[in-house]
Parts: C-alpha cells; structure tokens; sequence
C-alpha cells in the first residue's frame, strides 16, 4: 500500500463523524417526545422495533406511504426559516395514508445535505418531530447523510417515510361511494407543499418582497412569506374522531394535481364529481398568486389545493353532522360538491 507524505481523513473529504454523533444527542429529547409504548428501541440501532398490540387490533392492514416537500426547500432557505418544513414533511406522508383510515404508527426521515449544519438540521428534525406529535406517531429512525458535492451551500434535501394501520372491516376503499354523495371540503393552512416550483417562478416573475403583507387564512396580517411557509396541515386526529363517529365513504389528500385529479381518484368508474368552486372562501395568497402569475382559473384548480386540504365523501344523510363536529374539532369544513354520473370522459366539472 502506498503511504502518502499526509494521512487524509474522512473530514478531510467533506464529511464530519462527529458532527453527525453530536446532532443525534442534540435530537434525542426531541425525538423522545414523539414515543408510543409500542417502540421497543431507541436512536443508535441498526433497526427499529414497533410491537403490534394484538389486544387492540384483531385484522390489521399496515398502510405505508412516503414522501417530500419539493422545492417549498428552496423557498425555506432562501428565508432562512427551517423551523416547520420538517412538519410538511410528516404531513405529506400521513395524510397520504390517513386516505385508507389507517391510524399512523410510526415515521421514518432522511436529512441528505452537502456539509452538515448543526443548528440547520436540528431545526429540521426538531420540526419533524413536532409533526410526528401532532400525528400522533413515533418518529423511530432516520439517516443523515453528508454528501460533499452532492448539493451546493446550504442545501439540502428531505424524505419521509410512515406506516399506519387499519382494520380491514374499516379500510377506506371507495366502493361505498354512490351518486348523490356529498364531497366536503376540509380547510388547508395554504399551499401545504405542493406546486412550489411554479410559486417560485410567480415570486420571480413579479418581484414581489416577501415581507409584504397579506391576509393569513385565519383573518390576520402576515408576511407573503410567512403565508407560503405555513405548515401544511395534518388531519390525522381530528378525521380519525370523524371516522370513528360518522359514515365516511372516502377520503382525498389534496396534493399535486390539486382539486381536478385527486378527489376523483376515490370515486369508483363510472361516477363524477360536480364542484362549486362559491362553496368556500379562498385564502388570498392564491388570489395573490394567480393575478401575479397570470393563471388560468383550470391551471390553479389542477396544480394548487385552493383552500381545501382534504376532501371527505360522505352520504348527503351524514354530511350536515360530520360538517358540524369538524367544525367542533376546530377545522373550518365546507359542502363544496357531489358525486355525479360521469359525463361522458369528463369526470370532474366546476361551477362558480
């Protein structure tokens, strides 16, 4: 072997031990936080261990789901604020199971970044732990990766992996779903983290200062800036208390592809969707967006949420009760449409 004059190191080559040792002890209380009885293991092994309680579940179906948030990344660092895109990141993937009924157990995440940044990445997992408390599920593992070349100064990159479980009597598969259903609308925090790419381009387009003030989807002033890094909203605890009191038929996380392609993905062949877009009061970053952009009304509909998170399939007998106790549990729901028969190949129409 050949000996060169200096000895290299790991370091050396971009990528710091004992950064990653201290960022762990940094996350631990944080991490601890989010612990159910049924994680067996702590940070540091190879694998982590989750017990099925089989008192409580007697046909289980696990449910998984994985996820990111995109380039909401981009807009993050540019405002310097990493305190809450770790709780997009756990939203994403547990409302995405949360669509099958499936009750989130535990959660997954991987931090890739070019050079670590402690206080950067703390912020991050602290986030995300925050996101696994208000889902209600265990954040039991994770990867940290320090990849020198891989990302320019100061950037990095999130993914997010969950598992949930559901009886299968209480699987949500559509199937129920009839003409004459009644699609409520379940309100979003804003643009939660889907069509950023296309914000970015709207913020450069227009020059806009991210400091402006608009108004924020509770009625008070915000910065534009603070509006489009508002957490995207988790449903888990307040649908789940819906499901467990009510007949609901279907459920729809409102991502990319917005309203037009995701509530209809639900809805059994044949059948459609008829919407009002006058049902519900849009926040006004979307107007802001639109008019800076120059967006077509199909364009929003089919790229952001438009207000709506989660869109909840009920029978029109159900619809005025599950409307009321979501309300209850504190989240603004509106009736914003109907199944219909399908017209022809057009499954989804809106009326205003």
């Amino acid at each position: 072997m050949n000996n060169p004059k200096e000895s290299l190191s790991y370091r050396d080559a971009g990528v710091d031990i004992d950064a990653g040792n201290e960022l762990v002890e940094r996350i631990k209380p944080a991490v601890k936080s989010t612990m159910r009885p049924e994680v067996l293991t702590g940070l540091g092994g190879f694998g982590a261990l989750f017990e099925m309680n089989l008192d409580r579940w007697r046909e289980p179906l696990l449910v998984s789901g994985t996820d990111g948030v995109g380039t909401k990344l981009v807009l993050a660092r540019q405002m310097g604020q990493h305190e809450t895109i770790g709780i997009d990141l756990v939203a994403m993937c547990v409302n995405d199971i949360l669509t099958c009924g499936a009750e989130p157990l535990f959660f997954l995440d991987y931090f890739a970044t070019g050079k670590l940044r402690l206080e950067q990445a703390q912020a991050v997992i602290e986030g995300i732990a925050e996101g696994c408390k208000l889902a209600g599920c265990a954040l039991i593992g994770g990867e940290t990766a320090e990849m020198p070349g891989m990302y320019g100064e100061g950037e990095y990159d999130l993914a997010g992996f969950s598992v949930g479980a559901v009886e299968r009597s209480d699987l949500l598969d559509g199937k129920s779903i009839a003409q004459g259903h009644r699609i409520l609308g379940l309100a979003s925090s804003g643009p939660h983290s889907n069509g950023y790419s296309l914000i970015r381009k709207v913020i450069e387009r227009s020059g806009v200062d991210l400091g402006s003030t608009i108004t924020g989807v509770d009625g008070s002033p915000v910065s534009l800036g603070e509006a489009l890094l508002a957490p995207t909203r988790i449903y888990v605890k307040p649908v789940l208390q819906l499901l467990a009191e009510h007949q609901i038929d279907g459920l729809a996380h409102i991502t990319g592809g917005g309203l037009t392609e995701n509530i209809v993905r639900v809805v059994p062949a044949g059948l459609g969707i008829e919407i009002d877009t006058q049902a519900w009061p849009r926040p006004e970053v979307f107007g802001w967006l639109q008019e800076n952009g120059a967006i077509t009304d199909s364009e929003m509909l089919r790229t952001f949420n438009c207000g709506i998170g989660m869109a909840v399939v009920t029978p029109a007998t159900e619809a005025g009760k599950v409307a009321d106790r979501a309300r209850s549990m504190g989240i603004d729901c509106f009736d914003i449409g109907a199944v219909t028969v399908a017209n022809n190949s057009t499954r989804v129409h809106y009326r205003s």
